[in-house]
């Protein structure tokens, strides 16, 4: 479930004519030669929603095609209007009203297709879940996947996770974050890409209520040493294994198809549980 940025995709050949919709038959791509500054989704998520707004940094993902599947493009048509959020950083975003209700909110970073996602949110009917990731077909598949089964806790955030918690989240707003399977970048002169770095994770602190859970999971175990030595060593987090390093899958984080292929092929998978402990005087965030 890795974050990646999605670039311009076609567009279904359903949305020609607003007025009139062409059937088509569920899990087929549908493709649109679109004319120049044409949207592909008039009323759903905006193809780069921070604009030139911020400044140019090193980001954890990378650009990545994909055909969107006529059943995805129709949930994004219809319910991005209400469950979807462009994250343009241009405001700060109230959850209770984002949701509808108070419940405890925990910020998902990089959903992949949304399956575990949608499986969580079931499970937990109580708690929120906003999930950021910008792979269309991803953000297409969650909202098709949480009005299929009816879950109102799940609302998917659309572009880069670091402006949503450095620009549009209140301080002590969220009660958990999940990072599951983020890309490794295996290659050592790409490691300053990895997501999980102590500039993030100031800034995370800086969103997260005493006592939230940091959740990270990853099959490359190169990078779970690295995310278990950042978090290990940061003040604002304590293991919440007694004695200190990874922690047993839980029963709450779904098996995934992709993370038992890995499974499949030898590679051991590392969960790492931490509890953002009582607030201290935190540094300036500089991500």
């Amino acid at each position: 479930m890795s974050e990646f940025l999605n670039a311009p995709e076609t567009r279904p050949a359903a949305d020609v004519d607003p007025g009139r919709r062409t059937p088509h038959a569920p899990g087929v791509s549908v493709r649109h030669v679109r004319a120049k500054g044409e949207p592909r989704f008039p009323d759903g998520p905006i193809a780069d929603p921070a604009g030139s707004h911020f400044e140019r940094r090193i980001r954890s993902f990378q650009p990545r095609r994909s055909r969107v599947t006529a059943g995805q493009a129709d949930a994004l048509q219809r319910l991005w209007p209400q469950w979807g959020l462009d994250i343009d950083g241009q405001r700060v975003v109230d959850l209770g009203e984002l949701f509808g209700n108070g419940n405890p909110v925990v910020l998902e970073i990089g959903f992949g297709m949304g399956e575990a996602t949608a499986r969580m949110a079931a499970a937990d009917p109580d708690t929120n879940i906003l999930g950021v990731d910008v792979h269309t077909p991803g953000q297409g598949n969650l909202l098709n996947l949480a009005d299929q089964q009816g879950l109102s806790n799940i609302r998917v955030g659309n572009g880069d996770a670091i402006i949503l918690l450095r620009e549009m989240l209140a301080p002590d707003s969220l009660a958990g974050l999940r990072v599951y399977f983020p890309d490794p970048w295996p290659k050592k002169r790409h490691h300053k890409r990895r997501l999980i770095q102590p500039e993030f994770l100031d800034l995370a602190a800086t969103r997260l209520g005493p006592g939230a859970i940091v959740h990270c999971a990853t099959d490359w175990e190169p990078y779970a040493e690295q995310m278990l030595e950042v978090l290990t060593a940061h003040p604002a987090f304590e293991n919440t294994q007694p004695e200190g390093g990874f922690a047993p899958r839980p029963e709450f984080r779904p098996l995934t198809r992709f993370e038992g292929q890995g499974l499949e092929k030898g590679h051991v998978v590392n969960d790492l549980l931490f509890r953002r402990v009582e607030h201290k005087d935190q540094p300036p965030t500089g991500v």
